[in-house]
């Protein structure tokens, strides 16, 4: 399993709509696998295929964070949200792996229901809570080309945007 480089903003990519995945063959199982990979060595609790450079609509999760709690990955192909469940918000602290080091309160629904496709190439549904919500619905922001610095304000927004251009030109300039 390879650990595949993560593309970070200011790179166009991840402002652009990432297109429907037809099948499910050998290489998207081993892209998956690379993803997950990735994700945890990252370490993340989340991946879309575009951070990758895959502009595909893919993401893995993995909510769980201790050492000694048994591994829970998910793989969601085309995934969509059918139903926010209830009225009630959840406010988390999100980060993202293309904008390292950058954490803000976002506050999302706290239930919805997702319907995607399996790795099995089966249709599936899921009720995701609390954190799976706000991770999966992180995740299919960037499947639909927003970033969860698109919840700030647009002050916030251009400040972290200009840190990550500023950063992105420094190490340029290293090289």
């Amino acid at each position: 399993m390879a650990i595949l480089d993560i593309i970070k903003v200011p790179d166009p990519l991840l402002r652009r709509p990432s297109a429907p995945i037809e099948r499910v063959d050998g290489a998207l199982e081993r892209l998956v696998r690379d993803m997950f990979s990735t994700m945890y060595t990252a370490p993340g609790v989340g991946l879309a295929a575009v951070q990758v450079a895959v502009p595909r609509r893919l993401l893995v999760m993995d909510i769980v964070k201790a050492e000694d709690e048994a591994k829970r990955p998910i793989a969601m192909l085309n995934p969509e949200i059918v139903e926010i469940v209830g009225d009630e918000v959840r406010v988390y602290e999100e980060g993202c792996l293309s904008i390292p080091d950058v954490f803000a309160d976002v506050e999302r629904p706290a239930t919805v229901r997702v319907r995607f496709t399996d790795m099995a190439g089966k249709p599936a549904e899921m009720l995701c809570e609390g954190m799976l919500a706000t991770v999966v619905q992180h995740e299919i922001d960037h499947l639909n080309g927003k970033l969860f610095i698109d919840y700030l304000s647009k002050l916030k927004r251009n400040i972290i945007i200009k840190k990550m251009v500023k950063a992105k030109r420094d190490d340029a300039t290293v090289d």
